[in-house]
Protein backbone atom coordinates (compact mmCIF):
# COMPACT_ATOMS: atom_id res chain seq x y z
CA UNK A 1 0.00 0.00 0.00
CA UNK A 2 1.45 3.57 -0.98
CA UNK A 3 0.48 7.13 -0.67
CA UNK A 4 -0.68 6.89 -4.40
CA UNK A 5 -3.23 4.38 -3.82
CA UNK A 6 -4.83 6.13 -0.83
CA UNK A 7 -4.99 9.30 -2.97
CA UNK A 8 -7.06 7.37 -5.50
CA UNK A 9 -8.80 5.75 -2.85
CA UNK A 10 -9.68 9.22 -1.14
CA UNK A 11 -10.37 10.61 -4.61
CA UNK A 12 -13.03 7.98 -5.10
CA UNK A 13 -14.57 8.45 -1.40
CA UNK A 14 -14.75 12.53 -1.92
CA UNK A 15 -16.14 12.36 -5.56
CA UNK A 16 -18.75 9.44 -5.05
CA UNK A 17 -18.08 7.20 -8.67
CA UNK A 18 -14.75 6.09 -10.47
CA UNK A 19 -16.17 8.77 -13.29
CA UNK A 20 -16.11 11.69 -11.35
CA UNK A 21 -12.78 10.73 -9.32
CA UNK A 22 -10.87 9.55 -12.18
CA UNK A 23 -11.42 12.92 -14.04
CA UNK A 24 -10.28 14.88 -10.87
CA UNK A 25 -6.79 12.89 -10.62
CA UNK A 26 -6.10 12.86 -14.44
CA UNK A 27 -6.30 9.02 -15.44
CA UNK A 28 -8.54 6.69 -16.63
CA UNK A 29 -10.99 5.34 -15.04
CA UNK A 30 -10.13 1.75 -15.89
CA UNK A 31 -6.93 2.55 -14.22
CA UNK A 32 -8.30 3.73 -10.94
CA UNK A 33 -10.33 0.46 -10.81
CA UNK A 34 -7.45 -1.19 -11.45
CA UNK A 35 -5.70 0.50 -8.61
CA UNK A 36 -8.38 0.09 -6.55
CA UNK A 37 -9.05 -3.84 -6.81
CA UNK A 38 -5.34 -3.44 -6.05
CA UNK A 39 -5.75 -1.99 -2.87
CA UNK A 40 -8.42 -4.72 -1.83
CA UNK A 41 -6.02 -7.46 -3.08
CA UNK A 42 -2.99 -6.04 -0.67
CA UNK A 43 -5.52 -5.52 2.72
CA UNK A 44 -7.49 -8.31 1.67
CA UNK A 45 -10.65 -6.70 2.47
CA UNK A 46 -13.72 -5.16 -0.08
CA UNK A 47 -13.53 -1.37 0.58
CA UNK A 48 -16.23 -0.47 -2.33
CA UNK A 49 -19.92 -1.51 -2.34
CA UNK A 50 -20.00 -1.84 -6.05
CA UNK A 51 -23.73 -2.88 -6.17
CA UNK A 52 -25.05 0.27 -3.85
CA UNK A 53 -24.64 3.88 -5.72
CA UNK A 54 -26.36 5.30 -2.59
CA UNK A 55 -23.32 3.76 -0.24
CA UNK A 56 -20.22 3.84 -1.95
CA UNK A 57 -18.10 2.51 0.75
CA UNK A 58 -18.54 -0.34 2.64
CA UNK A 59 -17.80 -0.50 6.71
CA UNK A 60 -14.33 -1.10 5.97
CA UNK A 61 -13.57 1.21 2.99
CA UNK A 62 -15.25 3.96 6.11
CA UNK A 63 -12.44 2.95 8.53
CA UNK A 64 -10.07 3.18 5.86
CA UNK A 65 -10.93 6.59 4.65
CA UNK A 66 -10.46 8.22 8.30
CA UNK A 67 -7.22 6.88 8.48
CA UNK A 68 -6.37 8.15 5.04
CA UNK A 69 -7.35 11.69 5.18
CA UNK A 70 -4.57 11.94 8.29
CA UNK A 71 -2.01 10.14 6.69
CA UNK A 72 -2.46 12.30 3.42
CA UNK A 73 -2.33 15.16 5.39
CA UNK A 74 0.85 13.97 7.06
CA UNK A 75 2.45 13.51 4.35
CA UNK A 76 1.72 16.91 2.37
CA UNK A 77 3.17 18.43 6.09
CA UNK A 78 6.57 16.24 5.80
CA UNK A 79 6.68 17.61 2.06
CA UNK A 80 6.24 21.15 3.01
CA UNK A 81 8.84 20.96 5.88
CA UNK A 82 11.21 19.17 3.12
CA UNK A 83 10.60 22.28 0.88
CA UNK A 84 11.00 25.00 3.67
CA UNK A 85 14.43 23.47 4.22
CA UNK A 86 15.54 24.56 0.65
CA UNK A 87 14.04 28.05 0.23
CA UNK A 88 12.38 29.88 3.22
CA UNK A 89 11.21 32.78 0.83
CA UNK A 90 8.78 30.21 -0.58
CA UNK A 91 6.08 27.54 -0.22
CA UNK A 92 2.09 26.75 0.35
CA UNK A 93 -0.22 28.80 2.11
CA UNK A 94 -3.96 26.98 2.03
CA UNK A 95 -6.16 29.67 3.60
CA UNK A 96 -9.68 29.20 4.18
CA UNK A 97 -12.07 31.96 3.62
CA UNK A 98 -15.79 33.08 3.13
CA UNK A 99 -16.70 34.34 -0.33
CA UNK A 100 -17.76 37.55 1.21
CA UNK A 101 -14.65 37.91 2.56
CA UNK A 102 -12.63 36.76 -0.09
CA UNK A 103 -14.50 38.87 -2.52
CA UNK A 104 -14.47 42.36 -0.41
CA UNK A 105 -12.12 42.42 2.31
CA UNK A 106 -9.18 40.54 1.06
CA UNK A 107 -7.90 41.30 -2.37
CA UNK A 108 -5.97 44.10 -1.24
CA UNK A 109 -3.87 42.57 1.24
CA UNK A 110 -3.40 39.55 -1.07
CA UNK A 111 -2.27 41.92 -3.78
CA UNK A 112 -0.03 43.47 -1.05
CA UNK A 113 1.47 39.76 -0.14
CA UNK A 114 2.29 38.25 -3.58
CA UNK A 115 3.98 41.75 -4.11
CA UNK A 116 6.27 41.30 -1.34
CA UNK A 117 6.69 36.98 -1.04
CA UNK A 118 6.08 36.59 -5.04
CA UNK A 119 7.46 32.60 -4.63
CA UNK A 120 4.86 31.61 -1.52
CA UNK A 121 1.53 30.71 -2.94
CA UNK A 122 -1.73 31.40 -1.72
CA UNK A 123 -4.17 28.96 -2.50
CA UNK A 124 -7.90 30.07 -1.75
CA UNK A 125 -10.98 27.51 -0.36
CA UNK A 126 -14.01 28.83 0.49
CA UNK A 127 -16.55 27.78 2.20
CA UNK A 128 -18.69 28.58 5.52
CA UNK A 129 -17.06 28.56 8.81
CA UNK A 130 -18.71 25.11 9.71
CA UNK A 131 -17.00 23.42 6.35
CA UNK A 132 -13.67 25.49 7.08
CA UNK A 133 -13.25 24.22 10.45
CA UNK A 134 -13.76 20.88 9.03
CA UNK A 135 -11.47 21.04 6.66
CA UNK A 136 -8.58 22.62 9.49
CA UNK A 137 -9.50 19.40 11.10
CA UNK A 138 -8.86 16.84 8.21
CA UNK A 139 -5.51 19.33 7.23
CA UNK A 140 -7.07 19.98 4.38
CA UNK A 141 -6.21 23.74 4.78
CA UNK A 142 -3.51 25.13 6.40
CA UNK A 143 -5.10 28.56 7.93
CA UNK A 144 -8.66 30.09 8.07
CA UNK A 145 -10.64 32.54 8.86
CA UNK A 146 -13.52 31.82 10.72
CA UNK A 147 -15.77 32.75 13.15
CA UNK A 148 -14.05 33.34 16.42
CA UNK A 149 -17.17 33.14 19.18
CA UNK A 150 -17.48 29.08 19.29
CA UNK A 151 -14.50 27.75 19.10
CA UNK A 152 -13.00 24.41 18.96
CA UNK A 153 -10.97 22.15 21.51
CA UNK A 154 -8.84 20.91 18.08
CA UNK A 155 -8.10 24.18 16.84
CA UNK A 156 -6.00 27.37 17.92
CA UNK A 157 -7.29 30.62 17.32
CA UNK A 158 -6.01 34.42 17.01
CA UNK A 159 -8.10 37.32 17.02
CA UNK A 160 -8.42 39.44 13.54
CA UNK A 161 -11.15 41.80 13.28
CA UNK A 162 -14.32 42.72 14.38
CA UNK A 163 -17.31 43.70 11.64
CA UNK A 164 -20.79 45.01 12.91
CA UNK A 165 -23.87 42.72 10.77
CA UNK A 166 -25.74 44.91 8.94
CA UNK A 167 -28.99 44.93 7.24
CA UNK A 168 -28.93 45.25 3.24
CA UNK A 169 -31.88 46.39 1.34
CA UNK A 170 -33.21 49.13 -1.56
CA UNK A 171 -33.32 52.22 -0.76
CA UNK A 172 -36.70 52.48 -1.89
CA UNK A 173 -37.53 49.97 0.87
CA UNK A 174 -40.24 51.18 3.39
CA UNK A 175 -37.41 50.55 6.35
CA UNK A 176 -34.87 52.44 4.58
CA UNK A 177 -35.48 55.27 6.47
CA UNK A 178 -35.13 53.37 9.37
CA UNK A 179 -31.80 54.28 12.07
CA UNK A 180 -31.50 50.61 12.63
CA UNK A 181 -33.40 47.73 12.69
CA UNK A 182 -33.66 45.03 15.93
CA UNK A 183 -33.39 41.20 14.83
CA UNK A 184 -36.93 40.43 15.64
CA UNK A 185 -38.57 43.12 13.05
CA UNK A 186 -35.77 41.58 10.08
CA UNK A 187 -37.29 37.90 11.08
CA UNK A 188 -40.60 39.10 9.97
CA UNK A 189 -39.33 40.41 6.69
CA UNK A 190 -38.93 38.09 3.77
CA UNK A 191 -35.61 37.33 3.66
CA UNK A 192 -32.52 36.72 1.04
CA UNK A 193 -30.16 34.72 3.57
CA UNK A 194 -26.77 32.88 2.86
CA UNK A 195 -27.25 29.03 3.00
CA UNK A 196 -26.76 27.00 6.56
CA UNK A 197 -23.07 27.12 7.59
CA UNK A 198 -22.17 30.52 7.35
CA UNK A 199 -21.55 32.78 10.00
CA UNK A 200 -23.71 35.33 8.99
CA UNK A 201 -26.60 32.80 8.44
CA UNK A 202 -26.14 30.94 12.09
CA UNK A 203 -27.16 34.47 14.01
CA UNK A 204 -30.66 34.36 12.10
CA UNK A 205 -30.88 30.97 12.40
CA UNK A 206 -30.30 31.11 15.87
CA UNK A 207 -32.37 33.88 16.81
CA UNK A 208 -35.19 31.67 14.88
CA UNK A 209 -35.02 29.06 17.04
CA UNK A 210 -34.82 30.70 19.94
CA UNK A 211 -37.90 32.57 19.55
CA UNK A 212 -39.78 29.82 17.61
CA UNK A 213 -40.18 32.08 14.73
CA UNK A 214 -40.78 31.11 11.22
CA UNK A 215 -38.74 32.59 8.46
CA UNK A 216 -39.90 33.75 5.16
CA UNK A 217 -36.91 32.72 3.19
CA UNK A 218 -37.41 33.82 -0.83
CA UNK A 219 -33.74 32.61 -1.22
CA UNK A 220 -31.03 31.02 -0.19
CA UNK A 221 -27.82 31.49 -1.84
CA UNK A 222 -23.61 31.95 -1.36
CA UNK A 223 -23.55 33.97 -4.56
CA UNK A 224 -23.07 37.55 -3.13
CA UNK A 225 -23.96 39.56 -6.59
CA UNK A 226 -27.09 37.32 -6.62
CA UNK A 227 -28.01 38.26 -3.17
CA UNK A 228 -27.62 41.82 -4.29
CA UNK A 229 -29.65 41.62 -7.40
CA UNK A 230 -32.30 40.26 -5.70
CA UNK A 231 -32.26 42.32 -2.96
CA UNK A 232 -32.61 45.44 -5.64
CA UNK A 233 -35.48 43.53 -7.11
CA UNK A 234 -37.12 43.83 -3.94
CA UNK A 235 -37.49 39.96 -3.61
CA UNK A 236 -36.44 40.51 0.37
CA UNK A 237 -33.91 42.15 2.47
CA UNK A 238 -30.55 40.32 3.41
CA UNK A 239 -28.02 40.39 6.12
CA UNK A 240 -24.61 41.51 5.45
CA UNK A 241 -20.80 43.38 6.62
CA UNK A 242 -21.64 46.49 4.88
CA UNK A 243 -17.99 46.58 2.82
CA UNK A 244 -20.43 44.65 0.08
CA UNK A 245 -22.95 47.65 -0.04
CA UNK A 246 -20.64 50.65 -0.01
CA UNK A 247 -20.37 51.32 -3.61
CA UNK A 248 -23.99 50.26 -4.43
CA UNK A 249 -26.34 53.52 -5.35
CA UNK A 250 -29.67 51.28 -5.01
CA UNK A 251 -28.91 49.66 -1.59
CA UNK A 252 -28.84 51.11 1.72
CA UNK A 253 -27.19 49.00 5.26
CA UNK A 254 -28.56 49.36 8.30
CA UNK A 255 -27.07 48.57 11.41
CA UNK A 256 -28.76 46.47 13.94
CA UNK A 257 -30.22 47.58 17.42
CA UNK A 258 -28.95 46.29 19.45
CA UNK A 259 -25.53 45.90 17.51
CA UNK A 260 -24.85 42.33 16.43
CA UNK A 261 -20.96 41.94 15.89
CA UNK A 262 -19.22 39.35 14.17
CA UNK A 263 -15.71 38.44 15.97
CA UNK A 264 -13.58 36.60 13.33
CA UNK A 265 -10.47 34.79 13.97
CA UNK A 266 -7.39 33.32 12.17
CA UNK A 267 -8.00 29.32 13.03
CA UNK A 268 -5.15 26.64 12.78
CA UNK A 269 -5.28 23.06 13.95
CA UNK A 270 -3.46 22.44 17.15
CA UNK A 271 -0.30 19.97 17.36
CA UNK A 272 -0.35 20.66 13.35
CA UNK A 273 3.18 21.18 12.07
CA UNK A 274 2.48 25.55 10.61
CA UNK A 275 5.03 26.10 7.60
CA UNK A 276 6.89 29.08 7.68
CA UNK A 277 4.84 30.51 4.71
CA UNK A 278 1.57 30.09 6.75
CA UNK A 279 3.29 31.79 9.06
CA UNK A 280 4.48 34.48 7.37
CA UNK A 281 1.34 35.03 5.95
CA UNK A 282 -0.77 35.37 9.21
CA UNK A 283 1.61 37.62 10.46
CA UNK A 284 1.46 39.76 7.11
CA UNK A 285 -2.53 40.29 7.41
CA UNK A 286 -2.51 41.20 10.94
CA UNK A 287 -0.55 44.01 9.99
CA UNK A 288 -2.60 44.67 7.72
CA UNK A 289 -5.16 44.94 9.32
CA UNK A 290 -3.36 46.52 12.41
CA UNK A 291 -2.33 49.14 10.04
CA UNK A 292 -5.91 50.23 8.97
Amino acid sequence: MNLQQLEYFKQLADTGNFTRAAKKIGIAQPALSIAIKKLEQRLGLNLINRSDKNDLLTAEGKVLYKSAVQLLANAEQVALQMQELKDLNSGVVRFGISAMMGSYYFPQVLVAFKQQYPNINVQLYEQGTAALETMLLNGEVDIALVRAEQQSAQLRYVDFIEEPMMVGMPTSHPLAASQSMTLATFCQQPLILFREGYFLREAISRYSQQHDVLLDIKMETNLIELQKSLVKNNLGITNCLGGIMQDERDLICLPFSPPIVLKLGLAWKKNHYLSNASKTFMEFMQEHYRGE
